[in-house]
């Protein structure tokens, strides 16, 4: 698959399944979509679904799908597949597939996905996918599966998960535009003559140090980081059987 996302989630196998299975629930902390919603099916189809991503303020565009998952595997593990395309011309995902597997471990579950799509608007459109598009949408899908990892182990909700991130985030770029904007004068904007000349070899020396930790610091344990994830299998994958099954069907 083109993109790996996998976290570790302290948690029970049936809510992990619950919260990722269920439209409602699921749509609250995956960033990637803005609505979920199951569509009417016949009995032993394969569940169809539709969604909507809010692309700008004043656009969304929306797509349908199909998913599938096994809740009993003899190995104890289990697995959803799903199928997905846009018709919409504004949409750069034109289709793609994808899978989420959930393997149980004696500390909770290893939650992880791999999915691919291909790209609309010929090579303008793989060349912006490429450089843009796919690391941020493996950016998102890492975000939303720690939030969804805070939402399970420590009881954040999604919506104030996406608040802490907002306020640390808004505090480091405080932070940084403060101390670039020190280092660019010299010392601090609106400081009296005499104190010009004592803190101009110590501002950067204080500074520097400032601008570091607003960059690169560890987030808080309740603000979500995709950085917590892995973003590579650490042993060889294969596409599950379900997948494949799926995509067979059309």
């Amino acid at each position: 698959m083109g993109l790996y996302i996998e976290t570790h989630i302290r948690a029970d196998l049936d809510e992990l399944w619950a919260r990722t299975q269920d439209p409602a629930r699921h749509q609250r902390w995956d960033l990637r979509f803005t609505e979920i919603d199951y569509l009417p099916r016949a009995e032993g189809e394969p569940q169809r679904f539709r969604y909507a991503a809010r692309v700008l303020p004043f656009l969304t565009v929306s797509g349908t799908g199909v998913a599938a998952g096994e809740k009993a595997r003899a190995d104890g593990t289990r697995t959803s597949a799903l199928r997905f395309a846009s018709p919409h011309p504004l949409s750069l995902i034109a289709e793609g597939s994808g899978y989420w597997r959930y393997v149980p471990d004696a500390h909770g579950v290893r939650f992880l996905t791999g999915y691919d799509y291909r790209p609309r608007w010929g090579l303008v459109g793989a060349l912006a996918d490429r450089l843009l598009f796919r690391p941020l949408m493996g950016w998102a899908t890492a975000w939303s599966f720690d939030r969804l990892r805070l939402w399970l182990e420590r009881g954040i909700t999604p919506e104030r998960a996406r608040r802490n991130w907002l306020a640390e985030l808004a505090v480091r770029a405080l932070v940084l535009a403060l101390c670039l904007t020190v280092l660019a004068h010299g010392s601090p904007p609106g400081l009296p003559g005499p104190f010009t000349d004592a803190t101009a070899y110590l501002c950067p020396l204080l500074l520097v140090p400032g601008v570091f930790l607003a960059l690169f610091k560890a987030p808080l344990a309740g603000t979500p980081a995709a950085r917590r994830c892995l973003r590579a299998p650490t042993t060889r994958t294969r596409t599950p059987s379900l997948l494949k099954a799926l995509e067979k069907r059309g």
